[in-house]
């Protein structure tokens, strides 16, 4: 399949950059790293950015402290400390997360570092309630071989995660502490990735080194992948919160894509003369241009007494309507930096809609005069507020005449990307004074390599020797991180084929069904138990499983009992068989044992998940034998 660009000639350049949970206890506090939706208290707090060592202020926590907003945390007695309050110093580090960060480290090829130096590094967007988030190298200059050539590992952090969101309003967040503090593993690699799907093969294998300690957490939200992505003449974007590792090389080919289409409009404009000192600070109030207007968003706002304001921007017509990814144009891009703001903007590429008619866009043109090439946009609130989000607009038209901007952007879920906030600078690091360097001896670094865990792939070849089990089985196993789980289950007398023919073709198989999710491995356990205490039969599973993920609150045994899934004794099994016998006399009687397809799949119909299918396989052989010897 041709690809949609010849990334080598446009230069790309990808890093990585990965956050993983790990399953252990808080990492300053030894307090339990769960979440829990239990509520005992609330305190507010506010933020401020401070500057770092060498007297400067980092630009993206100055963005957010011009926010304004108030936060709010919701917390737990049992999973919340002072510590996590900032009401008191941080202890620890927890021993076993950093043991497994080693690990990770020496999976990885990389060199653990002799100490631990802990740093503080500035977050004022209330996730972190002391307004700065702990994070220490704990190891660098690892390497990771890929068809396209080596990349490079330059470092291995241990640091804590922030709180959870709850709620996101205007000028307030809600956060719960229960998130704040659990380790997080942060892996970052060199820019050599130079194509999206060696990004892939890259987020893959570090997702396989982490997942062999078996100590990292599971589930959505555990792990956070984020990308930097470059081309030449553009620029390094960060691209926060990818999710799905399929989803990589669709992110990184539409930022490209975003990224060449931006520099073709820089192109234009300087064709056209355009200049980023010629977009001036000028508002137009053009509020009496609407006073009858079919605009309800315009209307609503004068109503409440705000202004319309307009701006102008020299040669911009026709572009600001330009695509640049898909179902993403310049004008979007202009809309999310003002978002802070207002809820949108108008421009003169998308008019008249909206109930602006096209007299009225000829009335601000001329009250702007504005010429063939030039555009206008207009917003809609009280006027300060429109002044400050046109602010954002004219800030970001400027950097168009210059090219792309260097900006964190959000990943979403069809591959575009949203504006955040601009990069993070070098100035929101400082030491952290409240922990001292962590000496980690030489016969600790030894004793951790030489017991390190096997890999995932590893871990499929000895499936498949040692428990016999098909190989797409065991691989389906070890990528759905169900394999801890199966070890478990055949070490308490599950058969292999079984507890692997369960935990990936039935669970898959109710996927499109029903939202499996909902399934714990608590609930799978439970109906194993069941299954070797001889309550239930095998061919239940589907069904309990089914009805667990629709009834999640419910107990494997109580959805076993409400739907009549519990075994029966083998004379209730016989009784039911007699009776389809004696339904299908005849046919037994016509045909001997070549009806014994027929009578078993409607003995099935009646005792499936009721009665063990061997026994009643037996049992329809017996009886059909009976009656062709009589």
């Amino acid at each position: 399949m041709s690809e949609k660009f010849d990334y080598k000639e446009l230069g790309l350049k990808v890093g990585l950059e990965i956050h993983r949970q790990l399953d252990t206890k808080k990492l300053f506090s030894p307090v339990p790293s769960e979440l829990t939706e239990k509520v005992d208290f609330t305190f507010e707090r506010r933020l401020r950015p401070t500057m770092s060592e060498l007297g400067e202020i980092d630009p993206a926590a100055l963005e957010e402290f011009k926010k304004g907003r108030k936060y709010i945390y919701e917390g737990n007695y049992e999973l919340s400390d002072l510590v996590y309050m900032d009401e008191e110093p941080p202890r620890g580090p927890d021993r076993e997360a950093l043991e497994v960060s080693l690990q990770i480290a020496y999976l990885l090829n990389a060199k653990p570092v002799d100490e631990v130096h802990f740093m503080r590094k500035i977050v004022i967007d209330g996730s972190n309630v002391s307004g700065f988030q702990r994070t220490a190298i704990v190891a660098l200059d690892g390497k990771i071989e890929t068809p396209w050539g080596s990349v490079g590992i330059p470092t291995i952090c241990l640091e804590e995660d922030a709180c959870r969101i709850v709620e996101r309003k205007e000028k307030e967040v809600i956060y719960r502490l229960d998130r704040l503090g659990i380790p997080l593993v942060e892996i970052s690699t060199t820019p050599d990735i130079h194509h999206p799907e060696q990004a892939k093969v890259v987020a893959k294998y570090i997702g396989d080194a982490l997942r062999a300690t078996r100590k990292v957490k599971r589930g959505l939200g555990t792990i956070r992948q984020d990308l930097n992505v470059s081309i030449r003449g553009g620029a390094r974007v960060e691209i926060k919160g990818v999710q799905e590792l399929d989803m990589i090389p669709l992110i990184i080919e539409r930022e490209v894509e975003r990224q060449l289409n931006l520099l073709k409009i820089r192109d234009e404009l300087r064709s056209r003369g355009a200049r980023p000192g010629d977009i001036k600070e000028e508002f137009y109030d053009v509020t009496d241009v609407f006073q009858n207007t079919g605009s309800k968003i315009i209307a609503g706002a004068i109503k409440q007494g705000g202004k319309v304001l307009a701006i102008k921007l020299p040669k911009f017509r026709g572009l600001i309507g330009r695509e640049i990814q898909p179902g993403r144009r310049l004008g979007t891009e202009m809309a999310d930096r003002a978002k802070k703001y207002v809820k949108g903007i108008f421009h003169i590429d998308e008019l008249p809609n909206y109930g602006i008619t096209e007299l009225e866009v000829n009335a601000i043109i001329e009250k702007l005069g504005l010429g063939e090439e030039d555009a206008f946009v207009l917003v809609a609130a009280q006027e300060e507020t429109a002044r400050k989000a046109l602010r954002e607009v004219i800030k970001r038209a400027r950097e168009v005449i210059e090219g792309v901007p260097e900006e964190t952007r959000r990943a979403l879920p069809d591959g575009n990307t949203q504006y955040m906030r601009p990069l993070p600078g070098k100035a929101r690091m400082y030491p952290e004074t409240d922990i001292p360097p962590i000496f980690i001896p030489p016969e600790e670094k030894e004793r951790i390599k030489a017991n390190l865990p096997e890999l995932p792939q590893e871990r499929v070849e000895r499936y498949v020797k040692e428990y016999r089990i098909d190989k797409s089985l065991a691989e389906t196993l070890v990528n759905d991180e169900r394999d801890e789980l199966f070890e478990e289950l055949v070490k308490k007398g599950v058969k292999p084929s079984l507890a692997a023919s369960v935990l990936v073709v039935v669970l898959k198989g109710l996927k499109k069904e029903v939202p499996i999710e909902n399934i714990t491995d608590e609930h799978i356990r439970e109906a194993f138990e069941l299954y070797l205490d001889g309550k239930i039969a095998k061919e239940a599973f589907e069904e309990i499983f089914r009805e667990l993920a629709k009834n999640p609150g419910k107990s494997a045994g109580q959805i076993a009992k409400e739907k009549g899934l519990t075994l029966l004794s083998e004379e209730e099994v016989e009784r039911i068989i007699d009776e389809v016998i004696q339904q299908n006399i005849d046919v037994i009687k016509a045909r001997g044992m070549g009806a014994m397809g027929m009578i078993m799949g409607r003995a099935m119909a009646k005792l499936r998940g009721r009665a063990d299918g061997k026994l009643v396989s037996s049992l329809v052989r017996k009886k059909i034998q009976e009656l062709s010897r009589s």
